[in-house]
């Protein structure tokens, strides 16, 4: 009587590379947070930050000053991140994980900028000397609009999509992979068996070490 043997079977290495149930989740949320953050980072930089007045002729004169004015670190940093957000695809291993970093610390760095803006007055000052020709001048009833706070939430919202990425993003596929629409590597294709009946066939399949007679 022959033994059965208790030893599992190894199973193919394409059987076992599936991709994480969290994968996709995590990849779709990181695109939608980094693409949406990187968006609200370049429109609130654009709007009114600061206002005030400037002392001119003996009258007042109302001055302000826009994101871009004020600093310009939140629109340059949601750029990186917005290019490092698709640059994790075309890396892989130590490479996405740098470049995952680069997209955390540019979303850290532009929510600090801008809550760091949110109450800078030396923009309005410059903007208050040019208007009245006094380089003493400075600016009068300071006031800061909600911007500034818009700007530092999407610039929260890219230093999130970094941190997917940091998690998550070695069970991303790569540009260029080759993945099924299930997210996992295409299996091998099995060489054609021939007849085992026919004895060049039979020999052919001896010299690739295969047994003609299974599944006879």
């Amino acid at each position: 009587m022959g033994y059965v043997s208790a030893v599992p079977v190894p199973q193919p290495r394409a059987a076992r590379a599936a991709v994480p149930g969290g994968g996709r989740r995590s990849l779709a949320a990181a695109l939608f947070l980094g693409a949406l953050g990187a968006t609200v980072v370049l429109l609130s930089a654009g709007q009114i930050w600061a206002e005030g007045t400037a002392s001119v002729g003996g009258g007042s004169v109302a001055v302000e000053a826009d994101g871009g004015t004020v600093t310009g670190v939140p629109t340059a940093l949601a750029i990186v991140g917005l290019a490092a957000l698709f640059a994790v695809f075309a890396v892989r291993r130590t490479g996405r994980t740098l470049v995952a970093a680069l997209l955390t610390l540019s979303g850290a760095g532009a929510a600090l900028a801008a809550v760091l803006g949110a109450s800078d007055r030396a923009a309005l000052d410059s903007e208050a000397a040019r208007i009245s020709g006094d380089t003493a001048a400075a600016v009068a009833g300071l006031s800061h609009t909600v911007w500034p706070y818009v700007t530092a939430a999407g610039a929260v919202l890219i230093l999130l999509a970094g941190l997917l990425a940091l998690r998550f993003g070695k069970s991303w596929p790569a540009m260029g992979g080759r993945y099924e629409r299930s997210g996992t590597p295409r299996a091998a294709r099995k060489a054609p068996t021939g007849d085992p009946d026919r004895p060049e066939d039979l020999w052919k399949a001896l010299d690739r070490g295969e047994d003609p007679t299974h599944g006879a």
